[in-house]
């Protein structure tokens, strides 16, 4: 495992929030470059067994080479699925880490960077249709419109949209170039990597399903988890962590908690401490741990 691929963020923390048993059994539903898998397999005895998780077909090369580990190469929505199909019905605890790996920006042709001029593509999972390029191009105005101010939190959503299906009227929009050319007027030279991000945040988010995905792990998470089992997670923007932290607290995305016969708050999770957020001096190694949240919760 190369730490060039990803570098762990909140590596002692996550891991140290799974309260690992030596021979428990434990997720990592985003395997990536393995960093945080290999700091469970440390904590594992020898009868311990640590499953995991990645889309990505490039993080293959990244397997660790332990008869005590099983990489499955497919998206965590798929978590209760593939645990059942390795005959595992319960876990210890799961560890999850939501940011996009290094790789992943740093690979050019992956389009995930503003950094290089690349094809609009940001599949994680290179085998689904659905890509950037048919985001900006084929989506109408209106559903553009939603996924730059739901996933992009951008105020001026609409008019972005409305740019974008009038220049690829003209001529596609092909590469990343291509759309920072359409868009130029609406970045400001002192704000344009910002106004970036957050665009290709949203459409990143929307050519993957992240808010699905993830609102489909968590509900899957209290019946894969023994009682007094861990969740740890790291999420990197407010819509994860407003998900995560409302299903923590109320077993659900929508509305109050249930409530049993007696009034009583009837939630199958409970957090454990408060939020954690990397120290100075990890953002100072790795800057794109700076927005980065963790947190714990435990299986009632």
């Amino acid at each position: 495992m190369s730490s060039a691929y990803h570098n762990p963020v909140l590596l002692k923390e996550s891991v140290d929030g799974l309260n690992i048993k030596e021979d428990g059994v434990y997720v990592d539903v985003t395997f990536g470059g393995g960093g945080h898998s290999k700091e469970i397999l440390k904590r594992l005895g020898e009868s311990g067994k640590l499953f995991a998780f990645d889309q990505d077909e490039d993080a293959l090369q990244n397997a660790l080479e332990d008869g005590r580990f099983q990489l499955i190469n497919q998206n965590f929505r798929y978590l209760k699925q593939f645990l059942k199909f390795y005959g595992i019905r319960k876990v210890d605890g799961i560890l999850a880490d939501f940011g996009v790996s290094s790789h992943q920006f740093d690979e050019a042709e992956r389009g995930f960077s503003i950094r290089f001029n690349a094809d609009l593509d940001m599949r994680m999972d290179k085998s689904n249709q659905l890509s950037a390029h048919q985001v900006v191009n084929a989506y109408s105005q209106e559903d553009l419109a939603s996924v730059l101010f739901q996933y992009g939190e951008l105020r001026n959503a609409n008019t972005l949209a409305k740019t974008i299906v009038a220049s690829r009227s003209e001529e596609p929009i092909k590469t990343t170039d291509d759309l920072k050319r359409v868009l130029k007027r609406f970045l400001p030279k002192m704000k344009e990597n910002k106004i970036l991000a957050q665009i290709y945040q949203a459409i990143r988010i929307e050519v993957n399903q992240e808010i699905e995905v993830l609102k489909e792990f968590l509900e899957q998470v209290p019946e894969v988890l023994v009682q007094g089992g861990r969740l740890s997670l790291i999420s990197y923007h407010s819509l994860e962590d407003r998900l995560a932290k409302r299903f923590i607290r109320a077993g659900k995305f929508d509305g109050e908690p249930e409530k049993d016969f007696y009034g009583n708050i009837n939630v199958p999770l409970k957090k454990v401490g408060g939020l954690i957020k990397p120290s100075a001096e990890e953002v100072k190694v790795n800057n794109r741990a700076r927005s980065a949240k963790l947190r714990i919760a435990e299986r009632i």
